[in-house]
């Protein structure tokens, strides 16, 4: 029985140093993508998987453009619609969290399909960077993780151009640059309050608005969006 007690404690300690080590490896991704832009993420690989498993031809969108290079309505847009407190929360905001989870239980209860999130603009930079969109309790907090540890790294200005370059604008579209060529024909700097609103309405599902258009919701939401731009503070 002692012998077994310390095989157990043995593998326990070599499961946490792997732990450890692990997350160090993605602190140290954190702090290379403070300087570096990347080239793709996990996101953007499964979804040029999917869609070469339909046309092995098939390429992404995507072009990076710094962040002042990217319109000041689309950052407004983006704040106004995902985040409101970005500049000002430390990553995460927990009553947000538990108010869309009463909300999707209530749903869910009602058997209806739409649901809220509440995840933070940072939370949704990590996902993207290092994650996936799969939907479990092991990924949530692995995410948790990586949000704190990219506030402590980047700043918010950082954190932001990042969003905006990586965020997924449509079936094979990532990026500011890429969706505002792809929807309006023009530049991310030149997008009017009226066009980044109508991205940042879309960011919830962005490949359903890309292959349906422009829906009454999308039209409404979009109005919304627009309305709360100036409220909101950028970095």
């Amino acid at each position: 029985m002692p012998g077994r007690r310390k095989t157990v404690m043995t593998v326990l300690l070599v499961a946490l140093c792997a732990a450890f080590l692990y997350q160090i490896g993605l602190l140290g991704m954190v702090v290379w993508f403070n300087f570096r832009a990347p080239a793709n993420t996990p996101i953007m690989q499964d979804t040029l998987n999917a869609l070469r498993g339909e046309d092995p031809e098939a390429e992404l969108q995507h072009v990076w453009v710094p962040y002042e290079h990217i319109s000041q309505n689309l950052k407004r847009a983006v704040i106004a619609s995902e985040d409101s407190g970005f500049v000002d929360h430390d990553g995460v905001e927990w009553e947000a969290i538990r108010k869309a989870w009463d909300y999707n239980q209530q749903q869910a209860d009602r058997g209806r399909s739409r649901r809220r999130g509440g995840s933070t603009i940072t939370q949704q930079l990590a996902k993207n960077l290092f994650l996936s969109n799969s939907r479990n309790y092991l990924r949530k907090g692995q995410e948790l993780i990586l949000t704190y540890m990219i506030e402590a790294v980047m700043s918010k200005r950082r954190i932001l151009e990042l969003y905006l370059n990586v965020a997924q604008w449509g079936t094979d579209t990532f990026g500011a640059q890429a969706a505002a060529q792809h929807y309006f024909r023009t530049d991310a700097n030149q997008l009017s309050s009226s066009q980044a609103a109508r991205l940042a309405a879309m960011l919830p599902n962005p490949a359903y608005y890309d292959r349906h258009g422009v829906t009454a919701y999308l039209r409404s939401h979009s109005a919304t969006v627009r309305a709360r731009m100036p409220q909101v503070e950028v970095p």
